[in-house]
């Protein structure tokens, strides 16, 4: 909220003087010198923030090249790292994914959450050192920008852009270039969730295959849903917390990657792909 106009008053008065002529007094009114014509300061308005509409939210790239994107969410919520610290959940850190990823050469863009970071710091190091991964920002605390986003609770709309911007602050410890990419989590989004983060200029990407890898536990079914939703321009999302969330991504990421490159698509960046 911008602070009212602040008003400046020049008020400059001369008291009443009085003369005597032939007898008879005239009272010379007062020199009222009233510069009440206020002179008000007013502060202009910042401008709009740029208005994203729900349709051009990015879920594929343009055709024409046989690509497709492989992405990588990492969530992680209060309820995740109270199971952490219980020892009911080993781990939301799938390792064994990075290392078939790395082992295969395949290039990925990743969507971190700022609790996952500072929970996984030298794996969020790995990534941000690895020249053929790109690191966008999937929030900080993970929480359902919609009214109903699966069992992710809701962050408050006036806190979104706040927590974005923390999410964003945490990934910025890793590395100095991230790219300027959010996914929202669980994909859930409004308008009001849009307007809300509009100030932060983020490009919102989702994707058009989801993987099936969140909470599927038959890892054909995933690599299946995978490559029969895969076409030219594919942004393919998946996980790579592991643990009871994604449980069997790391059986699956292999097949995914064969069956692609046997397809003849070439596995590239999100912003490869958005370059065209």
């Amino acid at each position: 909220m911008l602070p009212p106009p602040i008003a400046t008053t020049d008020l400059t008065t001369t008291a009443p003087t009085t003369t005597t002529t032939a007898g008879r007094t005239a009272t010379t009114a007062a020199t009222t010198t009233a510069a009440t014509a206020a002179t008000t300061t007013t502060v202009a308005p910042a401008p709009n923030p740029p208005t994203v509409r729900i349709d051009q939210i990015v879920s594929h790239g343009a055709p024409g090249r046989h690509r497709v994107a492989l992405t990588f969410d990492s969530n992680m919520t209060a309820a995740m790292l109270q199971k952490l610290d219980r020892g009911t959940v080993a781990s939301y850190a799938n390792i064994a994914v990075l290392d078939q990823l790395d082992a295969l050469k395949v290039p990925a863009t990743f969507f971190l959450a700022g609790l996952w970071m500072e929970r996984y710091p030298e794996v969020t190091a790995r990534l941000a050192a690895t020249e053929r991964y790109e690191l966008g920002t999937h929030s900080y605390a993970h929480k359902g920008f919609t009214a109903s986003c699966y069992s992710l609770g809701t962050i408050a709309n006036d806190a979104m852009q706040a927590d974005v911007q923390r999410g964003i602050d945490v990934l910025r410890r890793f590395t100095d270039h991230p790219v300027p990419y959010y996914r929202f989590p669980g994909l859930c989004v409004d308008q009001a969730a849009l307007d809300a983060i509009a100030p932060l200029g983020l490009t919102v990407v989702h994707g058009d295959v989801p993987s099936g890898d969140a909470f599927g536990t038959d890892p054909q079914a995933i690599v299946r849903q995978t490559l029969r939703g895969a076409h030219d321009g594919a942004i393919v999302v998946l996980h790579i917390t592991g643990g009871d969330t994604a449980p069997r991504t790391q059986d699956a990421i292999g097949p995914i990657v064969a069956g692609l490159r046997d397809a003849g698509y070439e596995l590239v960046k999100v912003s490869d792909l958005l370059r065209g």
